[in-house]
């Protein structure tokens, strides 16, 4: 009986499990639909940084590394950008954002400085970053323009256009290095010296060479030593003596290219040169005979003056024999 009563209680009960238990009884093993909403939906107040990545001149560099880091240092996302230079993080709590560049994704560009992004609740913040290109490396060298020796204190500048970029002055060795900034991917450039090392010559002409960005390029400037000329003698004498004519006689004037000038002592003596012979009484017969000669003073006009002064002499003679016979004839006649 007992065995009996409970066979019939085990199926009252099988059958009452598949047919008529409450199912609202039991717990819900998975989330209500409205909560599994919520989970798929993003919050309300999330924000989202864009970044477009360029370079200096403009074009999209692809493959640019990013990193996004929460207030507290925690990452809160990584990526690299498109082929149109783009790359986005989404679903981020309104807050401020530390944004690193770890990669420029090319050669010819550097990364730059970490900044702070501050995401607002709802919107996108948009950033555009511009990678600079990498500086050239330029080598200087100032040499010596026969010998090819180095040359230390050379100066020179460095530009493109009307602006200076770089100024480097040789050292010891003769050389000096710097970096060029670059705006292009190649650009053009020239060299001026403005100083030019001790015992040289300045280096006029202004060179010119091309450079891409993180390429090493080497500019040589040549100089010429500086040409002495000798100075002039120090002891006031001229370079060249004019050499006096001797002299035949004792007392015979020193011959130049200037007339002797009479003093006042020896206005009672002729002189005797041409004009003192000149201007001799037509009576004295006897002429003082000249001791010596001038050069090229009209003293060789002498003999011509005698002779004219003797012809007058005669004549005055025979003027004076007329004039007596013409007296004595007079007489005869009384």
């Amino acid at each position: 009986m007992h065995a009996r009563l409970v066979r019939s209680a085990a199926a009252v009960a099988a059958a009452g499990t598949l047919t008529w238990a409450p199912a609202a009884s039991a717990e819900p093993t998975e989330p209500t639909p409205s909560a599994s909403a919520a989970a798929e939906t993003p919050a309300a107040d999330a924000g989202s940084v864009e970044i477009t990545t360029r370079d200096t001149a403009g074009d999209a560099l692809p493959g640019a590394v990013f990193l996004l880091l929460d207030s507290a240092g925690q990452e809160a996302g990584h990526g690299k950008t498109d082929a149109q230079g783009k790359l986005t993080f989404s679903d981020l709590a309104p807050g401020v954002y530390r944004l690193k560049e770890t990669a420029s994704g090319s050669p010819l560009h550097e990364v730059v400085a970490d900044q702070d992004v501050i995401v607002t609740p709802g919107a996108t913040t948009r950033l555009t970053i511009t990678d600079p290109f990498k500086a050239a490396k330029v080598l200087l060298q100032a040499k010596d323009d026969k010998t090819g020796k180095l040359l230390p204190g050379t100066t020179v500048n460095i530009g493109t256009g009307t602006s200076t970029l770089l100024t480097l002055t040789t050292g010891a060795k003769g050389t000096a290095s710097g970096e060029l900034p670059m705006s292009s991917r190649k650009a053009q450039f020239w060299v001026k010296e403005i100083k030019a090392p001790a015992g040289y010559d300045l280096y006029n002409p202004t060179k010119t060479f091309t450079a891409a960005p993180g390429d090493p390029v080497t500019v040589t400037v040549t100089n010429a030593k500086t040409t002495t000329t000798p100075k002039p003698e120090s002891s006031g004498k001229p370079t060249h003596t004019p050499t006096d004519t001797p002299s035949s006689s004792q007392g015979k004037p020193n011959s130049g290219t200037d007339r002797a000038t009479p003093s006042a002592s020896d206005s009672d003596t002729p002189e005797t040169d041409s004009s003192t012979i000149a201007t001799t009484p037509v009576g004295n017969s006897t002429p003082k005979t000249p001791t010596g000669s001038l050069a090229h003073t009209g003293a060789d006009a002498t003999p011509w003056l005698i002779g004219g002064a003797a012809v007058l002499i005669a004549a005055g003679g025979g003027a004076l024999a007329v004039a007596r016979r013409s007296r004595t004839d007079s007489h005869t006649d009384y």
